[in-house]
């Protein structure tokens, strides 16, 4: 496994190193202290199966290094030319609700801040690697303490399973959307995964925000916590 870490605190990056180690038997660290070798290190082959960023970095103009990981992590180095997810985890010092739900946005599949036990950020980079989304339990506190979502998937008391709920306000192919989302998937590659367009994609999240009364990915991502596959 090829593990890319972008922060420009070595300390950070030695930290994350050590414990990451227990990923895989055979884990290989690619290692970038400015958005400068960062984009170096993304333009080599082969990719890294997932990177490690930092939000705030010698070089960054807001969040475009992070847009620029997004785009060129789902670009193909396959011989077949086959696309293949490779997913980018925001290592940030800040904990803001709205820094998570703007780079969540951006189609990254996690957010772990820096303040995290290393225990955490083990386990948030195994469930990324596995196909999931990982956000931190404060972010989700602080969107459902909005009052976000009044449409709870986690609400058993008709008796009805998560699945019979959705149905009840989602047609299938907008479940199919959701589950999509769920996994950390931007629009383009949910598009390609359902044989939709990117338009069409667009329609069904709006459609699915409305139905359960969220505003964007991070308050449909809480909103659905407890869908399964």
């Amino acid at each position: 496994m090829r593990v890319l870490i972008a922060d420009d605190h070595r300390l950070i990056i030695e930290g994350v190193k050590l414990k990451l180690r227990e990923l895989d038997t055979d884990v290989e660290f690619i290692e970038a202290e400015t958005v400068a070798q960062l984009r170096d290190k993304l333009a080599q082959k082969p990719a890294p199966d997932v990177a490690l960023i930092d939000m705030a970095m010698p070089g960054a103009d807001g969040v475009e290094h992070i847009k620029e990981a997004v785009a060129a992590l789902r670009e193909s180095d396959t011989d077949d030319g086959a696309s293949r997810m490779r997913p980018v985890i925001v290592l940030s010092g800040t904990e803001d609700p709205s820094s998570i739900r703007h780079v969540l946005d951006l189609g990254v599949q996690g957010y772990i801040p820096k303040s995290s036990p290393p225990d955490v950020i083990l386990n948030a980079v195994r469930l990324v690697v596995g196909g999931g989304v990982y956000v931190p339990p404060e972010a989700m506190k602080a969107a459902s303490a909005g009052g976000v979502p009044t449409f709870s998937l986690s609400n058993n008391n008709d008796g009805l399973s998560t699945k019979e709920r959705l149905a009840t306000v989602l047609t299938d192919r907008q479940i199919d959307v959701l589950k999509l989302l769920a996994k950390g998937r931007p629009n383009k590659l949910i598009a390609r995964e359902l044989g939709i367009s990117e338009g069409t994609v667009k329609i069904h999240l709006a459609a699915i925000f409305r139905a359960l009364h969220v505003r964007n990915r991070l308050e449909a991502l809480v909103a659905a916590q407890h869908l399964g596959d």
